[in-house]
C-alpha cells in the first residue's frame, strides 16, 4: 500500500502558505547583496542544533552550542550531551553536501541516522531500522515488521509525489510521517526534523541555508507535540498539523528577515556581491573550518595571487579574518 497523506486547503493553510511564500521572496531579494549572508548561516545552523536537541531534552545552552561549533572548550559539561550536539552538526553537513540530490533510499536515511544517533542511543543501534515495539508519551508505534515497508512506502512518494506539491506542505509531511513511523529505536525526533529540512534543502526551498524552524518548535515544545499528535485524533488528517508548520515556518521567515536587517544596518554602505570562487571560499571555510593559504589556492585551482586577491574583500567586509603567524597562518570564517 503507497503513503498517501490526507489534508484539506483550508482557508487559513491558504493564508499561512502564501504568507510565507511572500515572506521568503522578500528574503531572497535582499541574498543578492550577500556580505551577511556566512554570518547568517552560521547562526541559523547554532540555532537549529540548539534547538532540535533541546527538544529532546539535552542541557546545553545556546552559547554552549555555540562553542562547540567554533571548536572552543567548553568544561563542565557532560560527554553525552556535547555528542549530541556535534553529531547534529555532522547531519547538518552531510544534509547540505546532498541538498542536490534527487533520490532519497532506506541507505541514505540509515546514514543520516548513524552520523546523528551515534554514541548518543539509550536502546537498538544507529543506522539499523527498530527490532522492538516504541511507545512516546501516549503513542504506540507501528510494529517493528511494519517498520520497513512504511518507510518504503513514504521515501516512494517523497521521491516521486512530492514535489507535486508546495514544499512548505512537503517538508512538515516528511516529518511527520516519519515521526508517526518512528523507524529507530532512538533519536528518530532530531532525525525526523532534520528529513524535513532535508527536503527544503532539495526543493530549493532554503537554498542559502538561513532557516531555523526548529526554534519555533523548541520555544512551545507542548504545543508542538500537541500539533503532531492532533493528527492520530483527527484519524490521519494532516490539516492542524500543517497549518501549524506553515505558522511556524512564517514565524522562522520573519526572524530572518529581522536578522537580515540588522546585518544589513551593522554593514553599513559597505557592500560586497560575491564572485563564484569566493562563495566557494566561504563553503570551504565553513565545511573545513580553517584553511592554510596554499589549501586555498589548491582547492580552487587558483594562482597564490588569485587567492589574495579573493581573500582581500573578504577580510575587509568581515567576513573573514586570518590567525596565526605570518608563516604558519589560516583563515577562518570572522
Amino acid at each position: 500500500m503507497s503513503y498517501n497523506p490526507i489534508y484539506t486547503i483550508t482557508p487559513l493553510l491558504l493564508s499561512r502558505v502564501e504568507q510565507v511564500a511572500a515572506l521568503r521572496e522578500r528574503v531572497l531579494a535582499a541574498a543578492v547583496q550577500v556580505p551577511w549572508i556566512p554570518a547568517l548561516q552560521k547562526d541559523t545552523r547554532i540555532r537549529n542544533a540548539h534547538s532540535s536537541t533541546a527538544i529532546e531534552g539535552n542541557p546545553l545552552t545556546l552559547e554552549q552550542v555555540r562553542a562547540i561549533e567554533e571548536g572552543r572548550e567548553i568544561p563542565a559539561t557532560a560527554q553525552r550531551a556535547r555528542r549530541e550536539v556535534a553529531n547534529y552538526f555532522a547531519g547538518l553537513r552531510f544534509v547540505e553536501k546532498n541538498a542536490q540530490r534527487s533520490v532519497i533510499t532506506h541507505a541514505e536515511v540509515f546514514k543520516l541516522h548513524r552520523i546523528m544517533a551515534g554514541d548518543v542511543m539509550d536502546q537498538g543501534k544507529a543506522g539499523e531500522y527498530r527490532t522492538i515495539r516504541v511507545k512516546v508519551g501516549n503513542y504506540i508505534a507501528p510494529r517493528a515488521e511494519k517498520v520497513k515497508p512504511m518507510m518504503s512506502d513514504l521515501l516512494e512518494w517523497w521521491n516521486k509525489d512530492a514535489a507535486k506539491t508546495s514544499p512548505i506542505l512537503s517538508s512538515a509531511i516528511v516529518h511527520h510521517q516519519f515521526e508517526t513511523i518512528h523507524p529507530f529505536a532512538d533519536g528518530n525526533g532530531r532525525a525526523g526534523r532534520m528529513l524535513s529540512l532535508w527536503e527544503l534543502y532539495r526543493r530549493g526551498f532554503d537554498n542559502h541555508h538561513i532557516f531555523s524552524i526548529d526554534e519555533f518548535y523548541w520555544e512551545d515544545r507542548p504545543r508542538y507535540y500537541a500539533a503532531l499528535q492532533s493528527v492520530q485524533q483527527e484519524e490521519g488528517d494532516l490539516t492542524a498539523w500543517l497549518e501549524y508548520s506553515a505558522e511556524g515556518l512564517r514565524g522562522t521567515l520573519e526572524r530572518v528577515w529581522s536578522r537580515i536587517q540588522k546585518l544589513t544596518a551593522h554593514g553599513g554602505k559597505a557592500k560586497l556581491v560575491l564572485r563564484p570562487k569566493q562563495e566557494q571560499l566561504l563553503h570551504l571555510l565553513r565545511e573545513r573550518k580553517a584553511l592554510a593559504p596554499r589549501e586555498i589556492w589548491d582547492a580552487l585551482s587558483i594562482s597564490k595571487q588569485g587567492a589574495l586577491d579573493l581573500l582581500r574583500p573578504l577580510i575587509k567586509a568581515g567576513l573573514v579574518r586570518r590567525i596565526g603567524t605570518k608563516k604558519t597562518g589560516r583563515y577562518v570564517l570572522k
